[in-house]
């Protein structure tokens, strides 16, 4: 940010306020995020800001409106926030036209927009309507969104091509943070899998093994499944798309690193409003899998309490339910009073860690989830592509 005179000017803020929704009441279930984006919020306060980002996905019940996360920042913020039901429309054009310098405007759900639900090339997310309507209405674009540096989506890279655009304070300052705890890990270490994602950690996870020396890998929820799936030591239904293709990918991972796969024994599932556990060889419910087993807690936490690095992304059951917080609970405070060095990653996880008052043991804990997975596997980032182009271009056209 100190590389953009931002005074006075017009600022799309990229944030990833995206956070985990009560799927019973629709309301936020924990505020991290926006914690985290009312910092940069707060710095920017003599810019005109308008704040952009999405929430949930299509179809799911956490695809919601940013409204309730407009009246959350404002209390962060210290000064008037203001939201506007709309994205790219005329409403929208209307109040960022409208700003004052120290006024703060949050759009709606970027993702009401469908092109953000794709992704594009630097050069085709630049072309898109978003980009196209809304670019000449600001004079720089500050990207403070880690948790989606993954993605490709239009409000992420294609401003890049079309405004002077720089990373955020937090962004800048995590990535640093990140670098410098990765270069101290010892062995040995061990990854916690959990959450609800198994595309980003199932596509990663042997580059990941290859390039830290992971020594033990713990799967819990439903990439749990996937591996016992394809070890042939589960018939259960996981209700995700393209199950078999991760069924296959997880059966190469079995077979190439066959020693550093702990798989679960048993889960627990709801039977008339109760907790019951299950073995694998008993397992034949079509109910949902809510948490691991208690051998499965007690196999995985003497994992953790022998292991020098120990890096958790997603949670390991469904801790927000009363009766299936065990797990996540049990393993998240071996881990907090272990002597091992921690990484946390992942909206759901922290909120977690918030839960049961083990946030300040972890070593370095980050909102960011798939995009942390997806660094260090070592991939390209769209997002820091994006930077590095728009360093170029600004720079040279100065």
């Amino acid at each position: 940010m100190d590389d953009l005179d931002l005074t006075g000017k017009t600022v799309f803020l990229r944030a990833d306020i995206n956070s985990p929704i009560d799927p019973n009441t629709g309301r936020l279930l924990n505020t991290i995020r926006i914690r985290e984006a009312a910092i940069t919020i707060r710095e920017l306060s003599k810019s005109k800001v308008v704040v952009g980002s999405h929430q949930g996905r299509v179809g799911n019940y956490d695809y919601v409106s940013l409204r309730e996360h407009a009246e959350v920042l404002k209390e962060y913020v210290g000064r008037n926030v203001k939201f506007i039901d709309d994205v790219i429309g005329p409403a929208a054009r209307e109040a960022i036209k409208n700003l004052k310098q120290g006024d703060v405007l949050v759009l709606d759900n970027l993702r009401f927009v469908a092109e953000e639900n794709f992704e594009f090339s630097i050069e085709e997310a630049s072309k898109t309507h978003m980009i196209r309507t809304l670019k000449d209405y600001f004079d720089a674009c500050v990207i403070e969104a880690f948790p989606t540096a993954h993605r490709a989506n239009p409000s992420i890279v294609g401003f890049a091509e079309v405004l002077p655009t720089c990373a955020g304070r937090l962004l800048t300052q995590e990535v640093r943070s990140l670098v410098s705890v990765l270069q101290k890990l010892r062995p040995p270490i061990t990854l916690v899998l959990g959450g609800a994602k198994v595309s980003d950690r199932i596509e990663s996870l042997e580059a990941i093994i290859s390039s830290y020396k992971v020594d033990k890998i713990l799967p819990c929820g439903l990439l749990g499944v996937i591996f016992l799936k394809a070890a042939k030591d589960l018939d259960a239904p996981t209700g995700i798309k393209d199950e078999e293709k991760y069924v296959k990918k997880a059966e190469k991972l079995l077979s190439d690193f066959k020693e550093a796969f702990v798989l679960p024994e048993d889960f627990a599932v709801e039977v008339d409003g109760k907790r019951k556990e299950f073995s694998i060889s008993q397992f034949n419910s079509e109910k949902p899998i809510l948490d691991l087993g208690m051998k499965t807690v007690s196999k995985y936490a003497d994992v953790i309490r022998n292991s020098g690095t120990v890096i958790v992304s997603g949670p390991p059951g469904a801790y927000e339910k009363k009766n299936f917080e065990i797990g996540t609970k049990t393993l998240f405070t071996e881990l907090a009073n272990s002597n091992a060095l921690s990484i946390a990653s992942g909206a759901h996880t922290l909120t977690a860690l918030e839960l049961f008052g083990l946030r300040d043991k972890i070593t370095h804990a980050t909102s960011a989830g798939g995009a942390l997975i997806k660094f260090l596997a070592g991939k390209k980032l769209p997002l820091f592509e994006a930077l590095k182009r728009a360093a170029e271009k600004w720079r040279t056209s100065k």
